[in-house]
């Protein structure tokens, strides 16, 4: 992906870090957790990574740390066997400390998402004297926001359907993230939800579809609007949450 220069960055902390990422790498690539393949996954966290640099994301160190594992285990994966039994500190297997880590990670975020679902079902729940049960119905499902790297993911489908950029492509000067956070917010006032593709549609270059997803990314950091999907699998769908204009027109302005 061509690197739009951009004086706005887009702050990540409320985002998902590396560990997220590696899970969502292993899922979308429906890897066993137990045998990743260290190289496949290697590049491809390292082009994540390029994806966030060229859209001037702020990446913290973290995803720089991991990134320096990952090679680490990559370089150690290409040693004999024989020659990494030797390393008794590290054991014979150089995944085994990425994987506990996966895993303990991966218990802890189910644990905290059927806590906050709970804390959903029981929000609008008032007790009152027992009546009969109702008959069984299907559980329904609660929408769930999607993670930063399902947005990045949905980018590069978009940049795949824009035309590359030429030598005589000039960036408007009111194509700023301020200014299409503001055309994001206004384009949702009439209307419940949008999907992530209208928010691209008609003739755009591919820099407008960087600023506009930028736009989007601090949106949602600021909880002004949430992407999510109202079925597994589903459409990502983008609308606004409950917070009053004149507290979004001092977000925007704050940020």
């Amino acid at each position: 992906m061509e690197q739009v220069e951009l004086p706005y960055q887009v702050r990540l902390e409320k985002f998902e870090g590396p560990l997220d990422l590696l899970l969502h790498l292993i899922r979308q690539n429906q890897i066993n957790i137990y045998d990743i393949p260290i190289a496949l996954i290697a590049q491809q966290y390292l082009d994540y990574l390029e994806t966030m640099r060229s859209l001037n994301l702020a990446v913290a160190g973290e995803f720089l740390v991991m990134a320096a594992t990952l090679l680490q285990i990559k370089s150690r994966m290409l040693l004999p066997v024989e020659e990494r039994a030797l390393d008794d500190e590290d054991g014979p297997d150089p995944r085994e400390e990425l994987v506990r880590r996966l895993l303990e990670y991966k218990q802890f975020k189910e644990a905290a998402t059927e806590l906050e679902d709970q804390s959903r079902r029981w929000r609008n729940v008032f007790t009152r004297p027992p009546e009969p049960l109702p008959a069984e119905e299907p559980e329904e499902y609660l929408a769930e926001d999607v993670s930063l790297f399902e947005l990045v993911d949905a980018l590069h489908d978009i940049l795949a359907r824009t035309p590359a950029a030429t030598v005589m492509d000039i960036i408007p000067d009111h194509l700023t993230v301020r200014n299409q956070m503001n055309v994001i917010v206004e384009r949702l006032e009439a209307r419940e939800s949008a999907t992530f593709g209208e928010l691209f549609e008609g003739p755009i270059t591919r820099a407008m579809v960087i600023v506009t997803f930028l736009a989007l990314l601090e949106l949602i950091r600021l909880r002004i609007i949430r992407a999510y999907q109202a079925e597994l699998f589903g459409t990502i769908l983008i609308s606004r949450t409950f917070t009053a204009m004149a507290d979004v027109e001092d977000q925007v302005e704050e940020s």
